[in-house]
């Protein structure tokens, strides 16, 4: 009598577990899903994926000059990733304002020129312009720019506040796709001097 009562006990507890057992999500229904999913979204083209990383990668912030909208500064998208405007003179810096009990740096209203302990740092035309801009670039070139810090992937080395030591952990397929993007865009003349260095910077 006692091992019924025991038994009629257990019942409900393996009614709860048998229950849980059968609500409890299928692996093999999840990865099917995943791939009907996968299967009914269109592959990115190369652009694609190269402008939505630009976006995510916040490169218009430094990259595309500056225009005083509703809210203050924004990226005027006219003048896409065209680098720091290289008509506008830079502000004299006042002597003895980067310091390390002061200010590490300072830049202008473009976020385009930036001033540090390293000197005077530009951003970069990243539009296909032959002249001014990655046009004369190559791929190769452009990924190991990122990759090692150095312009053109061999030359001067690439200064702040260009994140190139966290951007160079991207797959070789994202950084194809960047190219590819950045080569997309409409070309537009706008030369950027080289860095200056600490004794150079206006005063």
């Amino acid at each position: 009598m006692q091992l019924m009562r025991g038994l009629v006990q257990l019942v409900p507890a393996f009614a709860i577990v048998a229950g849980c057992a059968n609500n409890a999500p299928s692996t093999e229904n999840k990865a099917t899903s995943a791939q009907v999913s996968s299967a009914q979204s269109p592959a990115q083209s190369p652009v694609e994926r190269g402008k939505y990383l630009v976006m995510i990668g916040g490169c218009n912030d430094c990259h595309t000059p500056k225009k005083l909208g509703p809210n203050g500064p924004e990226p005027d998208m006219a003048r896409e990733l065209s680098g720091n405007p290289s008509t506008e003179k830079l502000a004299p810096v006042p002597a003895g304002l980067i310091a390390p009990d002061k200010y590490l740096a300072v830049v202008n209203n473009h976020l385009g020129a930036w001033v540090g302990p390293w000197g005077v740092s530009f951003a970069l035309n990243l539009t296909p312009d032959k002249a001014t801009g990655l046009g004369s670039w190559t791929e190769d070139m452009f990924m190991k720019a990122i990759r090692t810090g150095k312009h053109q992937g061999a030359g001067r080395p690439i200064l702040p506040p260009m994140p190139w030591n966290w951007y160079r952990s991207m797959t070789d397929e994202d950084l194809k796709a960047l190219f590819a993007y950045l080569q997309s865009l409409p070309p537009i003349n706008n030369p950027i001097p080289d860095p200056l260095p600490p004794d150079k910077i206006p005063r």
